[in-house]
């Protein structure tokens, strides 16, 4: 029988790409090896960066069976799901809350697998070993806690069950746009005429007025940009992180590092006046699936935003007959523009009782709002009653 072994890495360029891109799957470019050494590279994440990469890694002999891709954390900053309020009671209680650690992709509010578990093995298994790893992990890190953010079904079910693991979910909320799934969209009108009347003209209107400007719109992929296209897209971030006063989490050695390893990922929505971009977005795309990112421009435009966030990518969606947009955290502004409410989960491990009894009671109070939110979100949707979804 071969040796099954947990090992502990604090990079992923310790660990062969091949070996861990094999537990990826075929629909999620941010747990790609590639984007996480673009970030370690570009010390997005690190030290500095209170985000110090923790990899649990599970091995049968010599082969990568199993990986969770965990970070040490001393803040909770760029993580979407946020527990500044359980940082907040553990604080006035005298419990000290940080150090924790995230299962996640750093500042990428996207679902993905986090007990990453190798083709053609026993995956209950395999998870079960991993968080055994995981809890091995917090303890030697005195953690308080332990958390899975944006998981997927499969993960919250072996993190929940009946063998003490111990992690409560919780339930959130964004807007995807989904195709159809017996009979996909043919064209961005034809996904448009499942809108109400009204709705569909207040689309056309807002579209209308982003052309108004004069300015040309493109759609490429990394590949396709110019080395002006990519610093634009650079500026573009960072200048709408200042506008809104946030923090710059992917420094700007990510963008020029990302252009070298994962440009064929990258898919850009540009406005240009004449040769000059003013504005666009970084989006990402792997198997049939399209994630928005990032946001910027050099000056106000009536309608652009909405444009090329979400009229450019739905487009670009039906065209390449992708199931499903995802155009990122939050944003109630996104379901007249024909995304739905969609369900996210996490799930959480608190060390300390009496904090941990108080975050069970928190999540299923909740998750209730959450789902009666989504249910009111659903009752005014822009669809027409009864069109196919």
């Amino acid at each position: 029988m071969e040796t099954i072994e947990i090992e502990i890495l604090n990079r992923i360029t310790d660990v062969p790409a091949p070996d861990w891109d094999r537990l990826i799957g075929d629909e999620d470019p941010f747990l790609e090896h590639a984007f996480l050494a673009a970030l370690e590279a570009s010390r997005s994440v690190g030290a500095d960066a209170g985000c110090m990469p923790r990899f649990v890694l599970l091995r049968a002999g010599h082969e990568l069976v199993g990986a969770v891709p965990l970070y040490l954390k001393t803040h909770s900053f760029g993580e979407y799901i946020f527990d500044w309020a359980w940082a907040d009671a553990a604080e006035r209680a005298n419990i000290t809350y940080y150090p924790k650690l995230v299962a996640a992709v750093p500042y990428t509010p996207s679902t993905g697998r986090r007990l990453l578990v190798a083709p053609g093995v026993d995956g209950a298994s395999v998870a079960a070993k991993l968080l055994r790893g995981v809890r091995a992990v917090a303890d030697r890190e005195q953690v308080s806690s332990v958390h899975f953010l944006f998981c997927t079904d499969q993960d919250l079910a072996w993190l929940t069950d009946d063998r003490g693991t111990s992690y409560v979910p919780r339930l959130s909320l964004q807007f995807h746009w989904e195709n159809r799934r017996d009979r996909p969209f043919a064209s961005f009108e034809e996904f448009l005429s499942t809108f109400r009347s009204r709705n569909r003209k207040q689309v056309h209107k807002e579209r209308v007025a982003a052309a108004a400007h004069g300015l040309r719109f493109r759609t490429a992929t990394g590949r396709e940009l110019g080395e002006d296209d990519w610093e634009a897209l650079q500026r573009f971030y960072a200048s709408n992180v200042a506008r809104h006063g946030g923090i710059e989490y992917l420094r700007p050695a990510f963008f020029e590092i990302l252009r070298e390893t994962l440009a064929h990922r990258l898919v850009a929505t540009l406005a240009y006046r004449g040769s000059t971009a003013v504005a666009g977005t970084v989006n990402f795309e792997k198997g049939r699936r399209l994630y928005g990112r990032y946001w910027g421009c050099s000056e106000n435009f009536e309608m652009l935003h909405f444009e090329l966030c979400y009229y450019q990518l739905i487009e670009r969606a039906i065209e390449h007959g992708y199931t499903r947009f995802e155009a990122g955290a939050q944003g109630e502004h996104k379901l007249k523009r024909g995304l739905r409410p969609a369900f996210t989960h996490s799930a959480h491990f608190i060390r300390h009782p009496v904090l941990a009894r108080a975050v069970g009671e928190y999540v299923r109070t909740e998750a209730a709002a959450v789902a009666e939110r989504a249910a009111l979100y659903a009752a005014h949707a822009p669809f027409r009653t009864g069109v196919e979804s």
